[in-house]
């Protein structure tokens, strides 16, 4: 039986948004909000939704159970320092709680994910059985030899 990990991850996100473009719908204000306070614009790709929907329920999958604060750090970026002459040192900034908060709504109303009292979100056998059936037709989809010991 394949498994999540056992395809690459990029392959596994684009297949999984392709599925989950019906299922989650990005509300009206996404595509004014930034991804983090790192970013001047707001994402810019058309599936940009069902993209992070996917990497969200991978990302819980692999390190559930993990709550919205870990995964606001894991989606952030660096920030450079002072504007002009760049006298303060980069630091790093949290990505957007809101769209990953909203995100992880959306998936727990899928029945994808669910909530562990106190410990934060995880994957329900129904996320885990979807990230499998993708992993499968991923890896009957690649044409890499390496991958071959694993169908």
């Amino acid at each position: 039986m394949v498994t999540l990990y056992d395809v690459p991850a990029d392959e596994l996100i684009d297949e999984l948004a392709d599925r989950l473009e019906d299922r989650v719908d990005d509300p009206e204000w996404a595509n004014y909000a930034k991804t983090g306070s790192s970013k001047e614009l707001p994402p810019q790709q058309d599936d940009f939704w069902a993209v992070r929907a996917a990497s969200l329920l991978r990302k819980v999958a692999v390190d559930g159970p993990v709550g919205v604060d870990r995964l606001s750090t894991a989606y952030g970026d660096r920030k450079q320092g002072s504007t002009r002459y760049r006298v303060a040192a980069t630091h790093t900034e949290a990505g957007s709680k809101n769209i990953i908060r909203t995100i992880l709504q959306q998936l727990e109303d899928e029945d994808l994910v669910s909530t562990a009292q106190g410990e934060g979100r995880v994957a329900t056998p129904e996320g885990r059985s979807l990230l499998d059936q993708v992993a499968n037709d991923v890896l009957d989809d690649l044409d890499r030899p390496d991958l071959e010991k694993y169908a």
